[in-house]
């Protein structure tokens, strides 16, 4: 087999593994606050969450095109060194969601791609769009956890002003079915935002192996996303899950509705609008801290959540590290 080819395929089949991580890496992003509440079971939680997560992949491509043109310039000319960079960018991010799953830090696998990416790019002397980087990546990691917290504060302050006088177990009731719908929502939008980062990277795989022009996604790399992180999803991410969903704050029906309505709304914002890959997990978290603030300030938790803002910083540089000695020890090979 012609060896170009043959890293192709192993491209397509580690960014699917990728994608399988990111699933139940950030499964917890969707269904926490779901499950902490007790609107939804863990297992149908779960089951809605993977179903929408595969619809949401299928929705759009301006975050895919995002990645695969603006994050690190690759040619058909570079063949087998471009498509090095791309595995070593995928072994950064694969990396860095394992670790992070395993202290059960609800860390961005954007970022975590994002800056393999560039990392290997970097240590193979290709050309960095860090412009691209800093406008869609960088500005929005810092900007969209403000808007979570802020967002999400303002709309669970209107909502217990709405409901002062109302029957507390009856208007908790209502909420937990009610919550369903931007539980929904958050796991369509990851769908939308996280698979498609995953099309980006195989179409710059199949660019530089001289399968694919221009920034496009083929049907059968949204249809292969869209499966991968669904079933990623659906295996669970239950660590993740009991921080996000206990750790951070105790969360009441009414709360968790909040905290989900806001983070779907602005993660559709960022994909339509933006071609922004934001983060799920910023998103959602700095939403539960929004609501959470509410009810008095120490009503968040919020040492978890200095270690947690911790894994935020260090995600893109971390990635980007291990990515560079990848990419740097591979092409010596070359």
């Amino acid at each position: 087999m012609d060896p170009v080819l043959a890293l192709v395929i192993f491209v397509v089949v580690f960014a699917f593994v990728f994608d399988y991580t990111n699933g139940f890496h950030d499964a917890a992003n969707a269904i926490a606050t779901s499950v902490a509440t007790r609107a939804l079971t863990p297992r149908v939680a779960l089951l809605m969450a993977a179903v929408m997560n595969f619809i949401g992949a299928l929705l759009g491509t301006g975050v895919a095109e995002t990645i695969g043109s603006g994050i690190v310039e690759v040619a058909p000319s570079d063949g087998i060194s471009g498509l090095l960079v791309v595995i070593a960018g995928l072994v950064g991010a694969v990396v860095w969601n394992l670790t992070t799953w395993w202290f059960g830090l609800p860390s961005s696998s954007s970022h975590a791609l994002i800056g393999g990416l560039a990392g290997a790019g970097l240590a193979a002397a290709f050309t960095v769009h860090w412009s691209v980087i800093g406008m869609k990546v960088i500005v929005p990691m810092f900007v969209s956890p403000f808007v979570g917290f802020g967002l999400a504060y303002l709309l669970m302050s209107l909502i217990r002003r709405t409901f002062q006088n109302a029957t507390y177990k009856t208007t908790m009731k209502r909420f937990r079915v009610a919550q369903t719908v931007p539980a929904a929502a958050v796991a369509l939008g990851h769908g939308l935002q996280d698979a498609q980062k995953t099309m980006g990277v195989i179409v710059i795989a199949l660019v530089a192996g001289g399968y694919h022009e221009g920034s496009s996604v083929p049907l059968w790399v949204k249809l292969g996303a869209a499966t991968a992180i669904s079933l990623g999803t659906y295996s669970g991410g239950w660590r993740i899950m009991k921080t996000l969903g206990t750790k951070i704050a105790d969360l009441n029906p009414a709360q968790g509705f909040a905290a989900e309505a806001v983070a779907a709304s602005v993660l559709y914002t960022t994909a339509y609008f933006w071609h922004a890959p934001i983060s799920t997990t910023h998103t959602i978290t700095s939403s539960v801290m929004g609501v959470g603030a509410t009810t008095r300030r120490s009503a968040v938790r919020w040492s978890t959540a200095g270690n947690i803002v911790g894994a935020w910083f260090i995600t893109f540089p971390a990635a980007g590290l291990v990515a560079a000695a990848v990419s740097y020890v591979l092409h010596l090979f070359v």
